[in-house]
């Protein structure tokens, strides 16, 4: 190594290392103050010496920094500094070369101050990485390096400590804290077999986890692994910023002469490079897009650099799978129907008391909704599973089957109903006989996500001109899918290679972002100019491939991240062309001799700081992207959201009412009116009168003013219409003893009426409000 270059190294190590920067604008600072009152007192030759030496402190430093930079091929502004500062010693303009040295040494200050802060999220999230593990063996506890945990060690994690690799509970249940991931503050309680990412804190007592994963797999370990990737040097707009260097140079030298040649004054040649001097200017462009970085990153948005987020703000095409991107991921309950003499909660009932201890995913998706409903489930006995058909027991001295029927099993109308619904809805049924006799169905279907309708109008609202679904599913669902949320395509039934043929296509009109969470996506997201990965649920060959990955299971964060992307991006050009153009008419008027060298210096320094200034205004929210939710709203949004879990059973009981009236309108459909009618009066009522006086009141301010809720306490009205309706049916049924031929046609109206309001209803709450608290 050149010994010269060596030794510019090492001075350019020790100042870096040594913070200059401080100690630099003290120095400074204090000959310019020391001048100042030197000159006040009459001392001038005393004052002129302080401001040299305050220039001289500067120079020192300003030629390590160009010839750093110099030494790596860019030619920064930082020469023009070093020009003036030489300049004002030679024609003894000390007073603008202290100002000079001050300006630098406040711009250097700022600059490493707003690049500490605006990185200080990611600097956590890499510091928040666990070094060990304790592992649990038969000599007792003892800790590990975590590079040693295997896939199926037993852990212990302690309280306050960070779960070390992606994992299932084996204590009862563990009480987490996920804001690290999530960017939600709100505690979580994990129950045993339940999956544990790496990187959140437990916020309970010690608990055990048996390890799904190395180090190395695990979800902390990916984001770690982009979080180091993150910084601002490879975003376009920065790399734009310095191509507005390498022409600023120039003409600032061509400027400074013209003025010399033509005023013949060496002093405005100086006071053009004095204005010229824009050191902290061009470093508010990464200022601006690591700030973005870091805010994205306390959404759980955790973006590989800033070319990612510099892209996303560009973006106009975006490309999502179907399967755990729109929808949920997993199946879930569509409705319980019960043949004749049953209920169904209580053919729910029966089914999740057989299904609870199957692996299935059908099967766990009937056992949880019988527990969210707070069904009552028996334990079954002489329990037996058919791969392809379901699981058999007894329960309550009943022979209880859940499952597929064969293509020859005998199908009663009822029955037969529900495959035309399931065919209509894309869903899948598992049917449920009892001692031999089919006894009620259940539809499944993977839904879709509450937070996905607002999402896709936030990502148009922001620029985002064309959605497309890009899935491996049959075509029908997907195109019901995409009816429903407004998508502008659907390419349905693709292979992992056809999803690349997709996203190069769509790169080629405009620049597209691809959003996955499979293994098969991976492909894609590589492919594409922004690849965004479910990291919640997601494949880490997803997140590995991916630019941006989400650390919390909402898609909503992508509108959020596209939102800050595109923020800091216009932060970031109005502050570098902002100050460009600013320094240029101050470099007219001290080439024509109307702005001396001091005064020049100090407009210089107030547009230097101003423009790093604005560049951290990306760190700020931005109000319109997220409305603000007080917590008692948000706690109103967590209870009424439960709520509409726990009347699921009365939705369908109103749907199973109608049905029964349309089939045999005597004393058992009677009957099942009589029971909705109760549910309907005890429990859905009630309900709907809480969420108009105490819901709706509290989100107006957030949604601005009681017009937004309006049409949802219209339907609110009708619901209550409805009810009163039916009521009034079961009254005159009571009076004559049995209802009347010409009550049924409206009556069964106005259940199947009331079915569609309902559903409809909740399904615009779940949208518009529910999915507005993390």
């Amino acid at each position: 190594m050149n010994p010269a270059a060596a030794g510019l190294r090492r001075i350019a190590a020790a100042i870096t290392s040594l913070r200059l920067e401080p100690v630099l604008l003290a120095v400074t600072a204090a000959a310019l103050a020391g001048g100042g009152i030197a000159w006040l007192v009459g001392a001038h030759g005393l004052s002129d010496l302080l401001w040299a030496l305050g220039t001289v402190a500067a120079v020192v430093p300003a030629v390590v920094w160009v010839l750093t930079a110099l030494r790596r091929g860019h030619v920064g502004v930082d020469l023009i500094a070093v020009l003036a500062l030489g300049g004002t010693l030679a024609v003894g303009e000390y007073l603008a070369g202290a100002l000079i040295a001050l300006m630098l040494a406040t711009g250097r200050t700022l600059e490493a101050a707003a690049q500490r802060r605006a990185s200080h999220d990611l600097r956590a999230l890499l510091e928040h990485a666990p070094r060990s593990a304790r592992r649990r063996t038969d000599a007792g506890v003892v800790t590990v390096p975590l590079a040693e945990v295997a896939v199926g060690d037993l852990l212990v994690v302690g309280p306050g400590e960070v779960v070390p690799v992606d994992g299932r509970v084996e204590s009862a249940a563990a009480v987490l804290d996920e804001s690290v991931l999530t960017g939600e503050s709100l505690q979580v309680e994990r129950p045993r077999g339940e999956a544990v990412r790496s990187g959140v804190v437990n916020a309970g007592g010690a608990f055990e986890l048996r390890a799904t994963a190395t180090e190395q797999d695990s979800t902390y370990a990916g984001i770690v692994r982009l979080a180091r990737q993150a910084g601002a040097e490879s975003a376009p707009v920065v790399r734009l910023a310095d191509r507005y260097a390498a022409w600023f140079l120039p003409l600032s030298l061509v400027v400074a002469g013209l003025a010399w040649l033509v005023s013949g004054s060496a002093v405005r040649a100086v006071a053009v490079l004095v204005v010229a001097t824009p050191c902290p200017l061009l470093l508010a462009a990464p200022v601006a897009i690591v700030s973005g970085l870091s805010r994205a990153s306390r959404l759980g948005v955790v973006i590989r650099d800033g070319g990612a987020l510099e892209n996303l703000g560009r973006a106009r095409t975006l490309l999502l799978d179907k399967t755990g991107t729109l929808t949920r991921g997993r199946p879930g309950v569509l409705d319980v129907t019960a043949a004749p003499g049953t209920t169904p909660s209580e053919v729910l009932r029966l089914a999740a008391s057989v299904d609870q201890y199957s692996p299935h995913v059908l099967a766990q998706a009937i056992a949880d909704t019988a527990r969210e409903r707070d069904l009552a489930l028996s334990v079954p006995a002489d329990v037996s599973e058919e791969p392809g058909r379901g699981a058999t027991g007894s329960v309550d001295g009943h022979r209880v089957s859940i499952g597929r029927l064969g293509p020859d099993d005998a199908r009663p109308p009822w029955a037969k109903a529900v495959d035309n619904r399931a065919l209509l809805d894309g869903a899948s049924v598992a049917w449920l006989t009892v001692d031999g006799r089919l006894s009620g169905a259940i539809l499944l279907r993977d839904p879709l996500r509450h937070d996905a309708p607002r999402t896709l109008r936030h990502l148009r609202a922001a620029g985002i001109q064309r959605l497309l679904m890009l899935t491996g599913d049959r075509a029908a669902p997907a195109h019901e899918v995409a009816a429903v949320l407004g998508l502008d395509g659907v390419l349905a039934e693709l292979t992992p290679a056809g999803k690349v043929t997709a996203v190069r296509d769509e790169r080629e009109r405009a620049v597209t972002v691809m959003v996955g969470d499979g293994v098969n996506d991976a492909p894609a997201l590589a492919a594409a100019d922004i690849g965004v990965a479910m990291g919640a649920r997601g494949s880490t060959a997803s997140s590995e491939a991916a630019d941006i990955v989400l650390t919390t299971d909402r898609v909503d964060r992508l509108a959020d991240a596209v939102t800050i992307a595109q923020r800091a991006r216009r932060i970031a050009v109005q502050s570098a062309l902002g100050g460009m153009v600013m320094s240029l008419a101050a470099m007219a008027a001290a080439a024509a001799g109307l702005l001396p060298p001091a005064a020049g210096a100090l407009l210089q320094e107030a547009i230097d700081v101003a423009v790093i200034l604005n560049a951290l205004r990306a760190l700020r929210v931005d109000q319109a992207a997220r409305p603000a939710l007080t917590p008692a709203a948000e706690a109103l949004i967590h209870r009424f959201a439960a709520e509409h879990d726990d009347l699921r059973d009365v939705l369908d009981s109103v749907r199973d009412a109608a049905d029964r009236l349309s089939d045999t309108p005597g004393p058992t459909a009677l009957a099942a009116v009589e029971e909705t009618h109760r549910l309907l009066t005890e429990r859905l009522l009630p309900h709907e009168y809480a969420e108009e006086h105490q819901l709706y009141p509290a989100l107006a301010p957030t949604l601005g003013g009681p017009e937004a809720t309006a049409t949802m306490s219209r339907a609110h009205t009708e619901i209550e219409r409805l009810s009163r309706r039916i009521a009034t049916h079961l009254q005159l049924a009571r009076t004559s003893g049995a209802l009347a031929p010409e009550q049924v046609d409206d009556l069964r109206s106005c259940l199947y009426g009331l079915n569609t309001v309902l559903r409809l209803h909740f399904t615009q709450e779940e949208e518009n409000y529910f999915s507005l608290a993390p």
